[in-house]
């Protein structure tokens, strides 16, 4: 049987009106310290987005989701919260905001293969 590995996950909210706190879900963010794993997957649904607010900047909104993805990534790219190391990148990612991109309070389970298990997770959490 092959070990199991502790995994740490948030849903990355989309938040146009954040006095409403009304949100789309458009992707996931999985941090898995064994298999030294920090990645996201996201997905910008423009008719759903504009569904709940038409006058979203789809651009910017994508700028935003593409700087997470750099600092996940890590490296001189992700800017000086890149440099960190994969943990503290993470709970910097996942700290509660106020803004128009939220994530989740993280949870947490056990998995084998991180990559496969962000793939279940953003099928189930973003796409369906």
């Amino acid at each position: 049987m092959q070990d199991q590995h502790l995994y740490e996950y948030a849903v990355i909210r989309v938040v146009p009106r954040v006095e409403r706190e009304e949100f789309l879900n458009v992707g996931v963010m999985l941090y898995c310290k064994k298999q030294k794993f920090l990645q996201m997957r996201y997905t910008l649904d423009e008719s759903r987005l504009r569904a709940l607010c038409p006058a979203i900047d789809i651009a910017e909104l994508a700028g935003y989701l593409c700087a997470i993805e750099k600092i996940c990534a890590g490296g001189p790219q992700g800017g000086p919260i890149g440099m960190l190391d994969l943990a503290s990148r993470f709970r910097w990612l996942t700290a509660t905001r106020s803004t128009i991109v939220q994530t989740s309070r993280t949870h947490g389970g056990l998995c084998t293969d991180a990559a496969a298990t962000l793939q279940r997770l953003y099928e189930q959490l973003v796409l369906l």
